[in-house]
């Protein structure tokens, strides 16, 4: 699916459900459940899903429309980025986070990312990246979405790790190694690990950001 059509499709469905909260007759709820179907249709057309599942998907969103934030945490320690390997994306390799829940600060929920699936305590010292999702070589996906990184130290070098349903492993791995690793490149892509290398580097580095 062409980065354009799937934009289209995102705001399509937005703009249906922004236009479902504040609907005020049955007329307009029915021409905004129209819209809603063409993204359906548009985003099925472009293999991201089955129409039915799709419309199940977009019916449980509810509100004014906004974007999703994802959290990731960037730690590097000893010249070594810490990695987590994904069990949901085939044992691919990121760097840990996920979405950020409510009632959570961003940082907070990166360090509890950080804490669930690699197993170490650490601390967001530094946002280093505010990156729009659709901007960026990532897999396609339905909705739009902001991408926050934070840097991280770590509080202590134990690691607690204990199983969780999201990762199977944690590594390190040198600015060198990472080229020859599979990444999870919906959730991250070698571009942006490059980057932090590089912000590792220059400490002085403002924030990126779209």
């Amino acid at each position: 699916m062409s980065d354009t059509w799937l934009n289209w499709a995102q705001r399509l469905q937005a703009l249906a459900q922004t236009g479902l909260t504040f609907a005020a007759n049955d007329f307009d709820r029915d021409r905004y459940n129209q819209v809603a179907a063409i993204a359906a249709e548009m985003l099925s057309a472009g293999g991201m899903g089955q129409v039915d599942g799709l419309e199940k998907l977009f019916d449980q969103q509810q509100g004014y429309a906004t974007p999703k934030v994802d959290v990731r945490g960037v730690v590097i320690h000893g010249g070594k980025m810490l990695l987590v390997r994904e069990k949901l994306d085939a044992g691919r390799w990121t760097l840990p986070g996920g979405w950020a829940d409510v009632g959570e600060s961003p940082a907070l929920a990166t360090e509890r990312e950080i804490e669930e699936e690699a197993g170490y305590t650490a601390r967001a010292v530094k946002l280093l990246a505010l990156y729009d999702r659709n901007k960026h070589a990532h897999t396609p996906y339905i909705f739009h979405a902001y991408k926050v990184f934070f840097r991280c130290e770590l509080v202590d070098e134990v690691q607690h790790l204990v199983a969780n349903v999201e990762t199977e492993e944690t590594g390190w791995f040198t600015e060198a190694e990472l080229g020859s690793l599979e990444l999870s490149i919906g959730r991250v892509t070698l571009k942006q690990l490059y980057r932090f290398f590089e912000h590792d580097r220059h400490p002085d580095w403002p924030t990126d950001f779209d």
